[in-house]
């Protein structure tokens, strides 16, 4: 299993931005897509973005279609997004994961999972 170690988090105003590391171990990081999930007290996990093993495909979910960018940097060892046009909403905390494709991250299967980065948006 690849270990992950998210950072970036912090607080921001509504309309800011933040940029989120993932900081993974191992030698097969280029063998896993990678992608962000977030979740909020109260409520339930939610995918938010995902990225093939080349870096080649993104998925996102409607809600930061537009705002967030996932991207990876495989000679890193690294994932990121970037996170523009911040809302209250955006609020929860941010888990880097490894899986099997993007798809696969969506529907909560997972490899490897980090420990998490809270974002926390005011308005």
């Amino acid at each position: 299993q690849v270990q992950l170690v998210e950072s970036g988090g912090g607080l921001v105003q509504a309309g800011g931005s933040l940029r989120l590391s993932c900081a993974a171990s191992g030698r097969t990081f280029s063998s896993y897509a990678m992608g962000w999930l977030r979740q909020d007290p109260g409520k339930e996990r939610e995918f938010v973005a995902g990225i093939s093993q080349s870096g080649t495909i993104t998925h996102y979910v409607d809600s930061v279609k537009g705002r967030f960018t996932i991207s990876r940097d495989n000679a890193k060892n690294t994932v990121y997004l970037q996170m523009n046009s911040l809302k209250p909403e955006d609020t929860a905390v941010y888990y880097c994961a490894a899986g099997r494709n993007r798809v696969a991250l969506t529907r909560g299967e997972y490899d490897s999972w980090g420990q998490g980065t809270q974002v926390t948006v005011s308005s």
